[in-house]
């Protein structure tokens, strides 16, 4: 392994819609995140990653690309652009763009051409495909796969009485990655970026770029009426390790840039070197989503009352498998949640009598374990998850799309609850800046209701207090970054201690002349841990503790003595 400067990173995503608004539209721009640059430094992290600001309808908070060229007006110009890479690069902040390759929007001028007619020149830039006819002789859909967003994977289109596919929103037609000259100019638009400045690119819905061209049904058993969630069916398919391969000789061979894939729809630890391998022409890094949802709070929605708990036995072997099933192959991006998860306190820690000491140990975790790290705005103050009162305060396209079909088996309460631990709103709520009208976001009406604890949970009461959460997050990106223990937080192996323990995380951080050991205890209650206390030096903790018994939530960063 060739060490490179992006695994010395501590990343931190930023959701620009609900960032910071500059002009009162409330709706966060890019000159709200040129505000906060020095926010973002003191913070300690060397590297952003900004979702989409590209031209755009909308429909999809701008994943639906109308323009890959263009800065949508919403979030600023293109000179915002430019004055934002060269203010964060004067800072040391590297800066990654969401790079959408998967679909664009249904109003981005490729496919207003190839919609029109059959026979256009970017027909097949898309995948279009003839319907299929039922028993009574009603047009239905070319095959039986499901969306992601509920409901068939193809859109049917009356102008040329064909089907497009969409794996996602109806607005959001998939790119056909077997066309040489949409591949190119794909790649042509990634090189301009580069070009400008960028240091690289968050790879969005990449392991879907390959489909199954039979587009032969799903053997997958489902319910009349019902599509297959068969997600093989369009992920992580042999055909796909092709088109990245060549994008990396066309791309990526040429820049001194980093590259982090999203990967879902199962993708395997093994598939991960596939991906992102050392030895392979693909990306730097893969994230995965195998670990976001140990408390069961997606598969709830039944459920209106009671405490979900963490599944802490399975969270720890689930990140241990792609930890050790990397090691010395893949190195790996970690985090909690991004702008597509619900809020990790309120997730694996406590919104009540514990949320400081919950959010840091949560901190701890994320900031401890190797590869890199990265941090979702907001995170670093123990932001919640959202505190609505109805479902029409909702505003993510997966909710419209979930609540008619929900509707017709669980209650509005059962709604209600599930959007509250599962909807991607959930991190999508404005930043809390202060305690003022709209935690500082906006001096106009936000785009999606802020949570109502922003007067107590925002960056101005915390930024003043050493005991905070955001004073925490700041020790501890210093931690791996700048103290003496980078090599170790950053290039050590990484083994589970007492993996069979139901309520603590415990690990070991190596290398040949250091070892770092972080305890981690996931309960709002005391718990016991015994362990060999006297042969390690406390280096941070949220607590001042040094017995067998873990305080709720407390954790513990300890390093062998004699070091």
């Amino acid at each position: 392994m060739k060490k490179q400067w992006w695994m010395e990173t501590v990343g931190y995503q930023i959701y620009p819609r609900s960032y910071k608004d500059t002009n009162g539209d409330g709706i966060g721009d890019l000159p709200g995140i040129i505000e906060k640059l020095d926010y973002i430094a003191q913070l300690g992290v060397n590297l952003i990653w900004i979702c989409p600001f590209y031209k755009s309808p909308m429909d999809d908070n701008g994943y639906d690309v109308s323009d890959f060229y263009t800065v949508d007006g919403l979030f600023g110009t293109l000179d915002d652009a430019k004055e934002l890479i060269k203010q964060a690069h004067d800072r040391g902040i590297r800066v990654i763009l969401d790079l959408v390759m998967n679909q664009t929007s249904d109003e981005h001028p490729w496919f207003v051409e190839s919609r029109s007619s059959k026979d256009n020149p970017k027909r097949d830039w898309y995948i279009w495909q003839d319907g299929k006819y039922d028993k009574t002789g009603n047009m239905i859909p070319p095959n039986n796969w499901a969306s992601f967003f509920e409901g068939s994977c193809w859109n049917y289109d009356e102008h040329t009485n064909q089907y497009y596919m969409k794996i996602f929103s109806n607005k959001m037609p998939d790119l056909n990655w077997e066309n040489p000259k949409l591949r190119m100019a794909m790649a042509e638009m990634s090189k301009w970026w580069l070009d400008l400045g960028v240091d690289g690119f968050r790879v969005d819905a990449i392991a879907h770029l390959a489909k199954d061209t039979t587009f032969k049904d799903s053997t997958m058993n489902v319910k009349p009426g019902h599509y297959a969630p068969d997600w093989r069916k369009f992920s992580n398919r042999d055909r796909l390790f092709d088109y990245l391969a060549e994008f990396h000789d066309e791309v990526l061979a040429h820049y001194d840039c980093v590259t982090v894939g999203e990967v879902g729809g199962g993708a395997q630890v093994e598939e991960a070197e596939r991906y992102a391998g050392y030895r392979t022409k693909g990306f730097n890094m893969v994230f995965n989503f195998d670990h976001c949802w140990k408390n069961g709070a997606f598969e709830d929605e039944g459920r209106t009352k009671g405490k979900l708990t963490t599944d802490v036995i399975d969270l720890k072997t689930t990140l241990e498998r792609w930890i050790l099933g990397s090691e010395s192959k893949v190195w790996m991006p970690q985090y909690w949640l991004n702008h597509d998860h619900p809020r990790v306190v309120s997730q694996y820690g406590d919104i009540g009598e514990y949320h400081r000491v919950s959010a840091q140990m949560l901190g701890a975790v994320l900031l401890t374990l190797p590869g890199t790290p990265f941090i979702y705005n907001g995170e670093e103050i123990g932001m919640t998850n959202v505190d609505y009162e109805s479902v029409d305060e909702f505003r993510d396209v997966w909710v419209r799309n979930f609540v008619p079909s929900a509707r017709k088996r669980i209650s509005e309460e059962q709604i209600l609850t599930h959007l509250r631990r599962a909807s991607r709103d959930n991190a999508r709520t404005p930043m809390q800046w202060d305690d003022s009208e709209n935690a500082g976001f906006t001096t106009g009406i936000p785009h999606l209701k802020t949570v109502g604890n922003y007067k107590t949970i925002n960056v101005k009461n915390q930024q003043m207090d050493e005991n905070s959460v955001l004073s925490m997050y700041k020790r501890l990106t210093q931690l791996r970054l700048n103290s003496d223990l980078k090599d170790v937080l950053i290039y050590g192996k990484f083994r589970l201690i007492q993996k069979e323990h139901p309520d603590i995380f415990a690990y070991r951080r190596y290398v040949d002349t250091d070892e770092v050991v972080m305890i981690a205890n996931f309960r709002d209650t005391k718990v016991m841990f015994d362990f060999e206390y006297k042969k390690y030096d406390c280096v941070c903790s949220n607590f001042e503790n040094s017995g067998s018994d873990f305080l709720p939530y407390e954790f513990r960063i300890l390093r062998a003595k004699g070091v």
